[in-house]
């Protein structure tokens, strides 16, 4: 909020109402992220105290990817400005399909990044502590947790053929475009660790993104009959249905059935009241006879 009251500031209303609709688009996208990488995770069974270093490395990959995406982005725009069009009606195609699929479904076995990846790439199959790499006969061999950091790169770079285009059609402005992803990735790994108990309760949200992509494409595609959406519309428009699309998660929360535990960094900060995670060391130290730290639950 302080960067955003900067580039009121500076920039005046127009890049501010821009900045703060494009996070909240690009945040709110994060969140359904989130529910995938708990499924990776949970998949592998990576312990819960590497998974932060996993999502660190993987927002840090996700800011090269995502501005290099930006520039070519803003490159074509620049050069041919009717791929907004396409980038419109891509859009439009992405709300109407993710509306018809309530659940995500992500099938690692099936994904094909990883029989590429151990294709080319020998992969052990444990856990060497936190490293990416270890050494088998004298052989450099990649470890499992490069193998998960390299399917959550790929997933952020699938889902970020969603969210450039849907920030493209708020503003063309480089500089808008790039902080207002850049602060919602820099969020992810936080959020993560915060709402990873709790993101089974928001069932309705892919509702909501998805009619806020519909939304979003609509108002690229007529931009070709002259008709121009205010950007305080869309701001509007964005706010009310995220937060109704919440409001309703909560108000009709299902129980989620499968566990998985999550383990905060050591610079990880909680809320007050909120209690900190049982971390692995702390389960196995734990008597059989006293009663075990709950998981965090993760979305059927």
């Amino acid at each position: 909020m302080l960067f955003a009251a900067l580039v009121f500031h500076h920039q005046g209303s127009q890049r501010g109402l821009e900045f703060v609709t494009g996070y909240l688009i690009e945040l709110s996208l994060s969140v359904d992220n989130l529910f995938v990488f708990l499924l990776i995770f949970s998949y592998f069974k990576v312990p819960a105290r590497y998974q932060h270093r996993v999502l660190f490395w993987g927002v840090l990959g996700a800011l090269v990817m995502r501005l290099t995406m930006i520039f070519v982005g803003a490159t074509l725009i620049n050069r041919f400005g009717w791929i907004m069009y396409i980038f419109g009606a891509f859009l439009v195609y992405t709300g109407i399909k993710m509306f018809r699929q309530k659940e995500t479904d992500i099938q690692p076995e099936h994904n094909p990044v990883v029989g590429l990846v151990t294709r080319f790439l020998p992969i052990s199959h444990k856990y060497e502590e936190k490293r990416f790499f270890t050494k088998v006969e004298g052989r450099r061999t990649g470890t499992l947790l490069l193998l998960v950091l390299i399917v959550v790169e790929v997933t952020d770079l699938v889902f970020a053929v969603d969210s450039i285009p849907a920030i493209f059609a708020i503003t063309t402005n480089t500089f808008i475009v790039y902080t207002s992803n850049v602060f919602a990735i820099l969020g992810l790994r936080s959020m993560y660790f915060l709402l990873a108990g709790v993101v089974e309760k928001f069932q309705y949200l892919r509702t909501g993104l998805a009619i806020v992509l519909t939304f979003i494409g609509t108002k690229m595609l007529l931009v070709s009959t002259g008709l121009h959406i205010p950007i305080w519309i869309s701001l509007v428009f964005v706010a009310v249905v995220l937060l109704g699309s919440v409001a309703a998660s909560l108000l009709f929360a299902d129980e989620g059935e499968t566990t998985i535990q999550v383990d905060l960094p050591p610079d990880f900060d909680l809320p007050l009241s909120e209690e900190v995670p049982a971390t692995l060391g702390e389960l196995e130290e734990t008597p059989s006879g006293e009663e075990q730290p709950k998981s965090t639950p993760l979305p059927r």
